[in-house]
């Protein structure tokens, strides 16, 4: 497994994380165990932030919070000079509990309800990432009811290949996503927003996809942008002072997985808006971006404690974790792949080939395929790295399972972000109706 940010081997040959021993987390905490390195997201953050700083645009980098929403999560973003990018009213009730300020939140999303839009409008966000003409109607009309008028950006489908994986692929023409570039949808809808009294159009919002290693895709969006910002401005007298294009930016997962420097990502982007903005006398706009993953992605690892195991002679070795698509289904949802290493014995030798299986009854509840470790034994403590992205994010009670813990490390000190979940909670919202009630005998 390929060690991340303060990740290290330490002198017992035990992985460590943020100067904290993985084998003592997972005792103190219980496993599965997410852990992650708070020093890299911090760094990660400093690194967009600086990078667009040098660029000399005007500029706003949010945290994608889909990636990982937690209160503690949304406190560093704020710390670090970021905005924040929500897309339900749980992340968005999220960041206001943890006290993040209103007026630095986007809200997206493809179906945001009247609750969301009202929810979001009380609150008095900063802008509102308008999907389609459903909500763009819904949302002035909400505004207006309540006497405000809410910037927006339209978000718009530019027909690029971002080359990733379809189901994370969303700048295409054929998307739930956005007004389209080639129908015409996108310019009626500037037409359309520029004419409602309680919405401010900001300018417009392009995301091709996630997991990109290229610039090229990015390149080719600001590209078609900038053409239809020049277009707008000359056949509807609109200008856009705010051009957002999103996030995608690859992390590491496995070996050849080869994501650039967060600096080239950037200055792709920024040279790119200043040669085609420029090219055209528009005024140069405020960049904004959205990057989730690269954030957090490989400052997370996962702990798991293994349990059984199954050698079929001739085919493979099967061991089993006390996890599985439960704290991960990126695997079963669309292949994703994972390194791991035994965090107990992280200096010994590989002596063979196993598959990670998680626990829940389904044949594709699989971690890893072959994976190259020790000899693994009952008890080991397997960590899998790179998993601080749509982990925590997307997990689930299937099997009735719980949830795990979130810790994050930095220092030497390790403290509990979310709580693992008890089984009072696993029946807290089940409610029994009356003409199926008993007497209960509580066997637990």
């Amino acid at each position: 497994m390929y060690l991340h940010g303060t990740s290290k081997i330490n002198g017992q040959g035990h992985l460590e994380i943020g100067g904290c021993d993985t084998v003592e987390l997972a005792a103190q905490w219980g496993t599965p165990l997410y852990v992650m390195d708070e020093e890299l997201i911090r760094q990660r953050c400093r690194e967009f932030v600086d990078a667009f700083r040098a660029s000399g645009l005007p500029f706003q980098v949010a945290y994608a919070s889909k990636a990982f929403c937690v209160m503690a999560m949304c406190r560093i973003v704020e710390e670090e000079g970021m905005s924040l990018d929500v897309v339900s009213d749980g992340e968005l009730y999220t960041a206001l509990q943890a006290g993040f300020p209103a007026e630095r939140i986007h809200f997206h999303g493809n179906n945001k309800t009247p609750q969301e839009l009202e929810m979001a409008v009380d609150a008095r966000i900063g802008c509102i990432v308008v999907d389609n003409f459903v909500e763009l109607a819904m949302l002035n009309a909400i505004a207006g009811e309540k006497k405000q008028r809410m910037k927006i950006l339209l978000r718009i489908t530019p027909g690029v290949d971002a080359h990733t994986h379809e189901f994370i692929s969303t700048g295409q023409e054929d998307s739930k996503f956005g007004f389209d570039l080639g129908n015409g949808a996108a310019k009626q809808a500037v037409e359309t927003a520029s004419a409602l009294p309680h919405v401010e159009l900001l300018g417009i919002h392009s995301h091709i996809g996630s997991q990109i290693f290229e610039v090229g895709g990015f390149e080719l969006a600001v590209d078609k942008i900038t053409n239809f910002a020049v277009t707008m401005r000359e056949e509807l007298g609109v200008l856009f002072p705010v051009i957002n294009l999103g996030g995608g930016f690859g992390i590491r997962y496995v070996d050849g997985d080869t994501p650039l420097p967060v600096a080239e990502y950037v200055r792709a982007i920024t040279d790119a808006v200043k040669s085609t903005f420029g090219r055209h006398g528009y005024p140069l706009p405020e960049i904004w971006t959205e990057p989730g993953r690269s954030i957090v992605g490989e400052a997370g690892t996962t702990l798991y404690t293994v349990g059984t195991y199954k050698d079929i002679p001739g085919v493979r070795k099967y061991v089993a974790v006390d996890g599985g698509m439960t704290d991960n289904p990126r695997p079963a949802l669309y292949g994703a792949k994972y390194e791991a290493l035994l965090a107990n014995r992280a200096n010994d030798a590989s002596e063979e080939t196993v598959s990670i299986a998680g626990k829940c009854c389904e044949s594709g509840d699989m971690l890893i395929w072959d994976v190259e470790l020790p000899a693994v034994k009952s008890g080991d403590v397997l960590a899998v790295g790179s998993t601080g992205a749509y982990n925590y994010a997307m997990a689930s009670n299937y099997n009735r399972l719980r949830r795990p813990a979130v810790v994050f490390v930095k220092d030497g000190r390790a403290e509990v972000v979310v709580k693992r979940e008890t089984f009072e909670n696993l029946v807290g919202n089940d409610v029994i109706p009356e003409r199926l009630q008993r007497p209960v005998v509580k066997s637990l």
